[in-house]
């Protein structure tokens, strides 16, 4: 049942059900669109699809399942399954604006869109600084990451209103000049990033034999990831190359080290354990973010002073870049990570009807049968060639390739839903 009830309220497995279905719904469209945009060579679609993404599947990650992972973290941050679901008709809602001020035009509607969501955004963020002290919420080192998800958030939102007003009004100089498409999406891929770690401490390392190391490594971790973002924002903004190159090389070697550290531990887990998918796309999702540090460095190496602006400052002939740096966060680092967290949080919820699987149990045991989890293997091969397609499409600039790798990726990414949902089904069946 829901840990909140009121007349509204749905069965928290029920709600989380739905969060999962209609998230990956989201994600699928976005990426679908993208492939037939770049087929057809469609502007209109290759502006849209990142939009679907970030208004829809962004702000529903932070919104419900942030919050599941902060509740089972505090078991008195209650979960009302009501207000999740007004959430979910929020971001909906929200999603039919953005795509029509995109499609007509209308940058109006769009600044109408991220004041809505700012608004939606607010109230949970409220609740938890209400609810939990800042001592509180600093006490435990995931619980830093996903405060911090939620504030980013609102920024990501405050920055949709801001970017459609200075759409709308051009010419008051009103809006600062670096409020461009570039910055909303860059502004709103770090809530995500920055969820995904908490994750990774709060779970994969959950019972490892050094747990106080781990925390220790994670605590500073979240001041150099977070404010290293910060800045290397701050740099880029200034144009400022030597500190681009720094940060990027110190943000590089951290994920070096915490993707050889989940390498390790996910073999040591295999071999005691048995083969979870969900460590397999976790894994996958970190070596994409390898990728997309590497080709940030690269974007900077052929930074060509131009103001951050209208357009990327990379050179029109390294562009190519630039794309793989964008995708491989999106398709890669952020979708195969939550893909892989919805494959832990998920059956974990069902199997309870509670977070208590979460809070107190141990969500990395064997709950899905070992055709679900065959299944999400291949699931993964096949994202992983769409999503590496991608990237050798940018290379050699086929549309026709970058096309149908998107298509194909969209189709894996559904799969999630009917692969999890049959799992989901057997697993409530036992009960």
């Amino acid at each position: 049942m829901s840990e909140n009830k009121n007349q509204f309220s749905i069965g928290l497995d029920s709600m989380a059900r739905i969060y999962m279905s209609v998230s990956v719904l989201i994600m699928t469209i976005a990426a679908f669109l993208g492939g037939i945009g770049a087929w057809t060579d469609s502007h209109v679609l290759d502006t849209l699809h990142p939009y679907i993404f970030f208004v829809g599947f962004g702000n529903l990650a932070i919104l419900i399942l942030n919050r599941y992972l902060i509740a089972a973290v505090y078991a008195d941050l209650k979960i009302d399954t009501g207000r999740q679901m007004r959430q979910v008709y929020a971001v909906l809602f929200s999603l039919l604006m953005v795509s029509v001020s995109v499609v007509y035009d209308q940058p109006l509607l769009k600044a109408a869109t991220g004041l809505f969501l700012m608004w939606v955004a607010l109230f949970p963020a409220i609740d938890i600084v209400r609810t939990l002290s800042l001592s509180r919420i600093w006490k435990e080192v995931s619980v830093r990451y996903y405060i911090f998800d939620v504030i980013f958030l609102v920024n990501a939102n405050l920055g949709l209103f801001a970017l459609g007003l200075k759409e709308a009004f051009p010419d008051t100089g009103l809006i600062p000049f670096f409020v461009t498409q570039s910055a909303y999406f860059l502004g709103s891929s770090f809530p995500l990033s920055i969820s995904v770690m908490g994750f990774l401490y709060t779970y994969a390392w959950r019972r490892s034999d050094k747990k106080e190391l781990i925390r220790m490594l994670f605590s500073i971790w979240s001041y150099v990831f977070v404010g290293g973002v910060l800045v290397f924002l701050v740099a880029i903004l200034m144009g400022h190359y030597p500190g681009m190159m720094i940060i990027s090389h110190i943000l590089l070697f951290g994920v070096m080290a915490l993707l050889g550290g989940f390498a390790v531990y996910l073999n040591r887990f295999f071999a005691k354990n048995f083969h979870h998918p969900a460590l397999a796309w976790l894994l996958s999702g970190l070596a994409m973010l390898l990728a997309t540090s590497a080709y940030g460095i690269f974007n900077i190496y052929f930074y060509d002073k131009i103001p951050f602006g209208s357009v990327p400052p990379i050179r029109a002939s390294k562009m190519w870049i630039y794309h793989s740096h964008t995708h491989a966060a999106l398709m890669g680092w952020i979708t195969f990570s939550f893909i892989g967290m919805i494959y832990i949080v998920l059956p974990s919820i069902v199997k309870s009807g509670s977070l208590d699987l979460l809070r107190s149990g141990n969500p990395m045991e064997k709950l899905l049968d070992n055709a679900v989890m065959t299944h999400a293997f291949r699931q993964l091969t096949v994202a992983l060639i769409a999503t590496s397609g991608v990237m050798v499409a940018f290379w050699i600039e086929s549309d026709l390739l970058l096309g149908l790798c998107g298509v194909v990726y969209s189709g894996s990414v559904y799969y999630l839903r009917v692969n999890l949902s049959r799992g989901l089904n057997q697993l409530k069946g036992k009960q």
